[in-house]
């Protein structure tokens, strides 16, 4: 996987790309940041060679701060986004949609036909980024979160869907 950018309207320019081990320390802060029931930052770190898992960065440049990071693991032809969050100062102007864009390509690459991924009910934003690149409600979680109490939606995406 090399590198992908495009350039945003305030122009910087926002390149995707696999992560490395000196990106856990902003991908630890971006989580914090993002979730309430962060995952540990020792957690990332065996992600970035692990084997059937795509771990990818959005670095934006000039500048090269990482501002969001997506992570996604296969067994044969089925993936599951585990995880994709942007920095807040970086949210709306793209770089969800440009991590999930390259998460779908590069999983295509590798003879993906299914991605899965659970989602809060009250997400919104996060739920349209979905739908616009395909992804359908397939089930729901009950009581799934904890941090606060609330329902998963199950979404399913299929190559050629």
């Amino acid at each position: 996987m090399g590198k992908s950018g495009r350039q945003t309207p305030s122009g910087v320019t926002v390149v995707v790309r696999p992560a490395v081990d000196a990106d856990l320390d902003a991908v630890g802060q971006i989580e914090d940041s993002s979730f309430s029931d962060p995952w540990p930052r020792g957690g990332f770190e065996p992600l970035v060679r692990a084997p059937r898992c795509l771990f990818v960065v959005a670095e934006e440049q000039p500048g090269a701060a990482i501002v969001g990071y997506s992570i996604a693991r296969w067994v044969e032809d089925e993936a599951e986004l585990l995880n994709i969050a942007v920095a807040r100062e970086h949210r709306g102007k793209g770089t969800g949609g440009k991590l999930l864009d390259e998460v779908i390509r590069s999983l295509e690459e590798r003879g993906i036909r299914h991605i899965f991924l659970e989602v809060r009910d009250s997400n919104a934003a996060a739920r349209e980024m979905y739908r616009s690149r395909g992804f359908r409600e397939l089930s729901r979680r009950s009581r799934y979160y904890q941090r606060p109490v609330e329902d998963a939606i199950v979404l399913a995406w299929r190559r050629g869907s």
